[in-house]
């Protein structure tokens, strides 16, 4: 396993770069998944919290949804402070699931990765620029947020996990429509967990 100072520019590079883990042990800590996309990765973790709510291998196991709350509450803040390396504490970067876990999620978004990697390209400039990464961030506080309560709703975490997918490319592939497609998501989930819950 080997680290990379630049974060991974595509969904199909980082499902590589996961791919290639191996632990003798058999368990992946969120640790050896940054070591493996690179200390700037605020992209790729988002895309990462993203995929594992939605992905039901691992999303599905109860309490995931509001670990995955908590890790992207800390990327998102440093995002917003304009952090150039994202820190985690010591009990997070521990946590851990089964390789086998990692790796199954993986070959079951490889298909998809290619023609959406494709359809991702520079656009929209305005809507990933400065202002609009605070924006971004700010949103992904309010989805962290709710994701605690997204556990007692069915299907919601779902919505939350499209949202942080979509801001994740969006940062990775600097493609406004992304962006767009994650601010609408997002808005539309948290509209339906306030009324899920009322």
């Amino acid at each position: 396993m080997s680290g990379s100072d630049s974060p991974p520019q595509t969904l199909g590079e980082m499902l590589e770069r996961l791919e290639h883990i191996d632990r003798p042990d058999g368990r992946v800590s969120l640790e050896d998944v940054m070591e493996t996309l690179g200390r700037r990765a605020f992209g790729p973790l988002l895309l990462l919290a993203g995929i594992v709510t939605v992905v039901p291998v691992i999303g599905g196991i109860p309490g995931v949804p509001t670990l995955m709350a908590g890790l992207v509450l800390l990327v998102a803040v440093q995002l917003l402070l304009q952090r150039r390396a994202i820190w985690l504490p010591r009990w997070l970067l521990t946590r851990s699931v089964a390789l086998t876990s990692l790796h199954k999620a993986s070959r079951w978004l490889a298909p998809v990765a290619r023609p959406l990697d494709a359809l991702l390209r520079r656009r929209w400039q305005a809507l990933v620029g400065d202002h609009a990464v605070t924006a971004m961030a700010i949103c992904c506080i309010g989805v962290a947020l709710m994701m605690p309560p997204m556990e007692l709703v069915p299907f919601s975490a779902n919505g939350a996990g499209l949202a942080l997918s979509g801001f994740g490319l969006a940062l990775m592939s600097e493609d406004g429509v992304a962006a767009l497609f994650a601010f609408t998501v997002s808005v539309a989930t948290l509209v339906a967990i306030v009324a899920g819950l009322g």
